[in-house]
Formats: C-alpha cells, sequence, structure tokens
C-alpha cells in the first residue's frame, strides 16, 4: 500500500476516527485494510498456508506531524530515538509481523535483527528456487526463525543501515555503529549542526542497554568502533554481507 505515506489522505470513513491527526487516522485505515486482506483469505479458503506479512520499509516520517502526535502521547517510534530518513534506530526499526497459521505459531515473537532484504532469500528457501552467487547479496532466509527452530547462530553477522544523507551505521549484536556526527537525516542534529557543535565523528550505542541512542561510547570502546569500521569496509569492499555459497 502507499498509505500511511504522503499525500496523507484518509478516506471519509476513518477521518476523525483516531483522535489524534489524519495520519493516524490514515493508520487506521491501513489496519482497516489489512484485515480485508485477512479475511479475503479465510473466504477464499487459503489462509491456513498463506504466508501473509505486515512490515514497513521506515520509519514514521516528519510529515506525519510527529510533535503533534508527540504532544498527544503518542510516540511513533516508541521510544527509540529519529525517525524516517535519520541513521537512528527511529528511522529504521519498524513491526514486523507475520502469520502463517500452517507453520508460524500464534503469538511466537524472536528478537534476532532480520531486514527486509531477507524476503528475498525467505521466499526463495519456501518455493525451492537457487539463488545466483552474483543475487540477493544481503539477503539471508528467516524461515528457521518464522517456524521457530531457534537456530544456533544469528541470522546475520551484522546488519548495514543507511540515512538519507549516506550515512552509514553497521549493527552487530548489541552495538550498532553510525559513521556521522548526528542524524544523518533530518532530525537534530544534522550534520552541520553536529559538526558546529564539535561532536565526535562517529556515534557508539549499546541498543540493548540503551534504546533510545543516548550514550555515545565510542570514546569508552575504540577497539569496538575499529571493528565496525573494519566490518562495514569490508561489506563495501566485497559488496555484499552474506556469503556468495549459500548453505
Amino acid at each position: 500500500m502507499t498509505a500511511p505515506h504522503t499525500p496523507i489522505v484518509p478516506s471519509k470513513a476513518f477521518a476523525g476516527k483516531s483522535g489524534l491527526s489524519d495520519y493516524g487516522d490514515f493508520c487506521m485505515q491501513v489496519d482497516s485494510i489489512v484485515g480485508q486482506v485477512r479475511s479475503a483469505l479465510e473466504n477464499a479458503g487459503c489462509a491456513e498456508n498463506t504466508l501473509l506479512i505486515f512490515t514497513a520499509d521506515n520509519g514514521c516520517s516528519p510529515a506525519a506531524n510527529t510533535s503533534r502526535l508527540e504532544s498527544k502521547g503518542h510516540f511513533p517510534s516508541a521510544g527509540r530515538r529519529g525517525y524516517k530518513a535519520d541513521a537512528y534506530d527511529g528511522g529504521h526499526r519498524v513491526p514486523f509481523l507475520a502469520c502463517w497459521p500452517a507453520r508460524v505459531a500464534p503469538g511466537s515473537k524472536e528478537d534476532d535483527p532480520i531486514c527486509l532484504t531477507d524476503l528475498y532469500a525467505t521466499c526463495a528457501e519456501i518455493v525451492g528456487a537457487p539463488i545466483a552467487d552474483n543475487a540477493a547479496e544481503d539477503s539471508a532466509s528467516i524461515l528457521p526463525l518464522l517456524e521457530g527452530k531457534n537456530p544456533s547462530a544469528p541470522t546475520h553477522e551484522a546488519i548495514v543501515h543507511h540515512s538519507i544523507e549516506g550515512a552509514f551505521a553497521i549493527r552487530q549484536g548489541k552495538w550498532k555503529l553510525i559513521v556521522s556526527p548526528g542524524s544523518g537525516g533530518w532530525s537534530a542534529p544534522k550534520t552541520p549542526q553536529a559538526i558546529k557543535q564539535g561532536l565526535p565523528p562517529v556515534q557508539l550505542f549499546d541498543v540493548v542497554a540503551d534504546p533510545a541512542e543516548k550514550r555515545n561510547l565510542q570514546a569508552q570502546h575504540p577497539e569496538i568502533v575499529k571493528r565496525l569500521q573494519a566490518l562495514l569496509e569490508r561489506y563495501k569492499t566485497s559488496g555484499r554481507s552474506v556469503p556468495a555459497k549459500r548453505a
């Protein structure tokens, strides 16, 4: 769906429904449409063995008038820092809900970080299609996670982020390195502001202990900064973050 992207134009049936804003109304319309899709699958008799995924490609856009939403007690990033376009988690961390009664246990949850690029390899594994060595360079199948098989190793060695300004970030385990002194996007501090403030050129966060990314630990852990920078450069040089030869 294009909703709830701009232009923010909820239908008359949803105008004013949320009590928050036209963006809130638009999101309610999206929820309703997802319900219609689910109902259509059930009515067609194919819901049991259909994988239905609900997710988004980025965090909430400032175009939603996020300051207004926050003033009413609604925080689209759920305590994460930043919004769409930023290198912070508010720009990239999104809901990912999967319904597949035949193979996904209802109410199950996984904490292993994944990326939307993984849908390619996942769909390939589901249908038994091979992936060429020079294709889907950042895609890893999450089918074991969906089926609750609890693989011994994380799906990804690390996950790369990218802001609208071109600022890279890399997440490995609890650590996230942002190669920028600021948000890399539209939130404060923007890059010129961060440089003027004399902020460090990189940011390192323990996103488990500090999900709001408030405490930059780059000075305390230079060895982690160095390791993550080297890993990011390896990915850039090789042009991929998953092995060419898949198991």
